[in-house]
């Protein structure tokens, strides 16, 4: 992987630019998805065991014709299994489900704070990667507070945090956080998963897109590209999934940008999961 499509983590692993996201897409639909999607260049698939596409995901790496150290693997821990011994016979239950002898990336899904095993689940996470069963390791939907409580906790830094990002909620100031601490700043679900009403139809963002014969997804992945942003997007047709890597060759203006920016909304998330209230799996 080189820098042109890839980003170095704090760890020196490389992490590609663009990841397909898997949520609901399952079975053996969504193994020749996921086959398709790595034939048309993805590199980077994103999964979790709550996805329930892990064996998906594995029997598509199975079939490729790609080499496995050519590809990048997320998988992530569920909340109920945040204590110490829990969350390492998870990572093992994600890899034999996915027949890999190791992660690229392990993320804890929420931070789940009324609860507050976090900090436990990140120190499993820790020695997992020590025993090899992971190479890089990191979290998701985590607000500054519970990083800065991992950090002063264990003295080890997030390679990765990914979060809800799109241009109603843009986050602006928990990018720079991630930024500043030396963290990789994902988002998952930048295009609002294809919500009725949503951004997709937004005027502003057609009207840019029309300018660079580009559609409004591109338009939204170049956004967060430009930020220093890695996008995990679904897309299941191969025709998504070509236009979705199709975003290298034109560059926003910094008034486009800001327009992008300029449209959050109050509210903006898409399935209002606020990180320090959500209760993943009650």
């Amino acid at each position: 992987m080189d820098n042109l499509t890839s980003t170095k983590m704090n760890d020196g692993n490389y992490i590609p630019n663009i990841g397909l996201g898997t949520l609901g897409i399952r079975g053996i639909q969504g193994v020749n998805q996921i086959t398709t999607a790595i034939n048309n260049g993805f590199r980077h698939l994103d999964t979790s065991t709550n996805y329930d596409s892990e064996g998906a995901v594995g029997e598509a790496v199975k079939r490729s014709s790609i080499n496995r150290e050519d590809l990048f693997i997320t998988s992530k821990l569920p909340g109920k299994y945040h204590h110490h011994d829990d969350a390492l016979k998870m990572l093992q239950e994600s890899l034999l489900r996915m027949n890999l002898d190791y992660l690229d990336l392990y993320l804890i899904h929420w931070p789940l704070p009324k609860r507050n095993n976090y900090v436990e689940a990140w120190q499993a996470l820790i020695e997992a990667q020590k025993l090899g069963l992971v190479k890089s390791i990191g979290v998701a939907n985590f607000e500054k507070e519970h990083l800065d409580k991992l950090i002063q906790e264990t003295g080890v830094v997030p390679a990765i945090n990914q979060n809800e990002l799109h241009p109603y909620w843009p986050q602006p100031e928990l990018i720079e956080t991630n930024h500043k601490l030396g963290i990789v700043q994902e988002a998952w679900s930048p295009l609002m998963r294809g919500r009725s009403g949503n951004e997709l139809t937004d005027p502003a963002i057609i009207k840019i897109a029309k300018k660079h014969n580009k559609n409004v997804g591109q338009i939204i992945l170049r956004w967060l590209l430009q930020q220093d942003v890695v996008p995990v997007v679904k897309a299941a047709s191969p025709e998504h999934q070509r236009a979705n890597l199709s975003i290298r060759d034109f560059i926003l203006s910094e008034e486009e940008m800001n327009i992008l920016s300029s449209l959050a909304k109050k509210g903006g998330r898409i399935d209002g999961q606020d990180p320090n209230e959500y209760e993943e799996f009650v």
